[in-house]
Order: structure tokens, then sequence, then C-alpha cells
């Protein structure tokens, strides 16, 4: 008995929410990646809540891998164990043809990979190893992947590492452990904790605002 991987090609979903219409010329594009079980929709609404949003293009990338929950709600996850390589280069080749597909010819924007949970790992992946390499990435709440754990640090952008103080799953040792390796590869990488489990908060939002206000052109500074 013989076990064949066969490639095919497939479709992604992908949500894209254009800057306000006095904010166009902004270089800034924010590329969201959802959690396990949830899907572009339930990114976007993350995305649509920091604050300054409309001033920025915001993308809500979809996992390939969908699935239903028990009310029938269609969600995705990025990968699982079998066939585990074939899946990074999968998802790798989805994201580079995605922003190959959205950013316009003229002008290339700069961008920004915000991921939670699983989509973590997906953002820390098209950051270092896809075709676009973003200016910042913002993991919530999920781990460097292990396959990165040994790459160059020049491979990297700056980090925002942000995990709730009573997140069950992102604990307190995996930040740990993920910031002590980025940090010896060299990365420059900051560390946000707020109060929250494994979510989004006003919170934490306001400290993403103010990242990426920090990145390209200011929200504050554009409604002047």
């Amino acid at each position: 008995m013989r076990i064949v991987a066969i490639e095919t090609p497939t479709h992604g979903r992908v949500i894209i929410r254009e800057a306000g219409a006095s904010s166009r010329s902004s270089p800034l594009w924010v590329v969201g990646f959802h959690g396990y079980g949830q899907n572009a929709e339930d990114m976007m609404a993350e995305l649509e809540l920091i604050p300054g949003s409309e001033q920025w293009t915001l993308v809500s990338v979809q996992a390939l891998h969908r699935f239903y929950t028990k009310s029938e709600k269609i969600v995705a996850n990025w990968m699982t164990r079998q066939d585990r390589e074939f899946a990074i280069e999968d998802n790798i080749a989805y994201i580079d043809r995605t922003l190959a597909t959205m950013l316009p010819a003229e002008n290339v924007p700069q961008l920004v990979f915000v991921g939670f949970s699983q989509g973590v790992a997906m953002a820390y992946r098209a950051a270092v190893r896809g075709s676009r390499r973003p200016r910042r990435i913002i993991a919530i709440g999920g781990d460097v992947p292990p396959e990165l754990k040994t790459a160059s640090g020049g491979a990297f952008p700056s980090v925002l590492i942000a995990a709730g103080e009573s997140d069950p799953w992102y604990t307190s040792a995996k930040l740990e452990a993920d910031v002590d390796v980025l940090r010896s590869l060299g990365v420059d990488v900051d560390v946000f904790r707020y109060a929250g489990a494994h979510e989004f908060t006003p919170e934490l939002r306001q400290r993403i605002h103010q990242v990426l206000a920090s990145t390209g052109i200011s929200p504050l500074l554009s409604a002047q």
C-alpha cells in the first residue's frame, strides 16, 4: 500500500475592505489571518473594530480547509499534522497569489500581517517564506512555528507578540519561549500582555492601533 500526495488547484476566499475615500492614498494594508474554526468574516469584523481602521485597506484571508460547525456555520482551519509540509507550501503559495492579485501594480503599499491563534503561524510563515515582506507581524495568542525557529533573523520583520494574561492556550511559558527564540535570532520583538483570555479586547485593539498608526501614515495625522 502506498500513500501518494496529489497536487490539485483549489479556490480560497478573501475579503477586502478598501480604505475610506479620504484615505485612498494611505500606503498601509492590514492582512488578517483568522484562528481555528473561524472564517474571513470573523477576522474582518475584528479588524474593523480597531480604532482608525477606516484609514487602512483591510484584507481578511480565509484558510483553505472549510468545515461546518454544529450550528452549520462555515468555518475553516489552516492545516493539520497530516501532510504538514505540503500544507505549509500550499498555504504560502495561496497568500503569495492573494497579495499578487490584490496589490496595486503602482504605489505598492506597506503591509502589516495580523494573526490570531492558529492564524499566527500562518502570518509568520507568509512573512518569512512568502514573496511579500511585511513591515510588521502582530501575533495574537499563537506560537512561532517550529520550522522558523532556526531561520535567519534577517528574514523576520519586527514583531509584536500579544497575549491575554489568562489565555489558557498561549501561556506565559510559550510566550517567553517565543520571545527568547526571536531575540536570539536578532528579531525586533515587543510584547503586550492584556487583561483577558484567548480573545480580542478593547485594550488590545488600542495597542494594535498604536502599532499600525506608527507604520506608514498615521490616521491621526492624515485626519488633520
